[in-house]
């Protein structure tokens, strides 16, 4: 009866049903979240955008005063 109860509950895991979750979660992760470094050259980016965006404005108002 007990084992009976065990197996229809699936109280225990196997190693290969928790490696497949295992497998689905960081398939989850990897498909929500950014990595470090992926965050790191996204800020980057943005700012060299913003020092290139601060040259542009810099030189219009310097044209603006003339």
């Amino acid at each position: 009866m007990c084992i009976a109860i065990i197996f229809q509950y699936n109280l225990f895991v196997t190693p290969e049903k928790l490696e497949v979750k295992h497998r689905e979660i960081l398939r989850d992760i990897s498909q929500t979240y950014s990595t470090k470094e992926q965050y790191n050259d996204l800020k980057n980016q943005l700012n060299i955008m913003q020092a290139k965006i601060d040259k542009i404005y810099d030189v219009i108002m310097k044209g603006g005063n003339k």
